[in-house]
């Protein structure tokens, strides 16, 4: 199954109908909603286990491109970590030149982490298996393609308006 996005220049022969917003939340619920019933099972929530998983691959990292990466805006991101370092799990600390800051994973979030992991390997295997593989794997791709599409910095051109949108 492919996943390629509509080139802008050529209009397709049937709008979407309904709001996209609205569509991709009820998805986005409907998965997270799964991956956080796995994950209650460790403790954490979906955004507390993303937030571990990164740091541990990305870490020590500065705040601003810890938000940049996981798309999230600074306050968004602030407040996720607090109950992580409240916990122990991560540590913020001062950066090379004193002024920045390091977002670091501590021992105690590394086991907190591989406690979840399966919980969220369940999460994954069980959403593969309710969409299937190929269904997944369209999905990784289209969001793949779209989100650079839709960087505060990509071109903002071909926008159409269409009143019946609405949701």
């Amino acid at each position: 199954m492919s996943a390629t996005l509509i080139h802008p220049d050529v209009a397709p022969a049937v709008q979407p109908q309904g709001c996209t917003n609205f569509k991709l939340r009820q998805l986005l619920r409907r998965v997270s909603q799964r991956y956080d019933a796995e994950l209650a099972q460790a403790g954490l929530k979906t955004t507390q286990y993303s937030l571990l998983s990164q740091v541990l691959h990305r870490g020590p990292i500065r705040p601003g491109d810890l938000a940049r990466f996981m798309t999230m805006d600074a306050s968004t991101l602030t407040r996720n970590l607090k109950p992580l370092v409240a916990a122990g799990w991560l540590e913020v600390a001062a950066g090379e030149d004193g002024r920045s800051r390091l977002v670091h994973i501590t021992d105690a979030g590394r086991e907190k982490r591989a406690q979840a992991q399966s919980g969220w390997r369940r999460a994954q295997l069980q959403l593969n298996a309710q969409l299937g593989v190929e269904r997944v794997l369209a999905l990784h791709a289209l969001i793949d393609e779209a989100l650079p599409l839709l960087a505060d910095d990509a071109p903002q051109e071909n926008l159409q308006e269409s009143g019946d949108l609405d949701a």
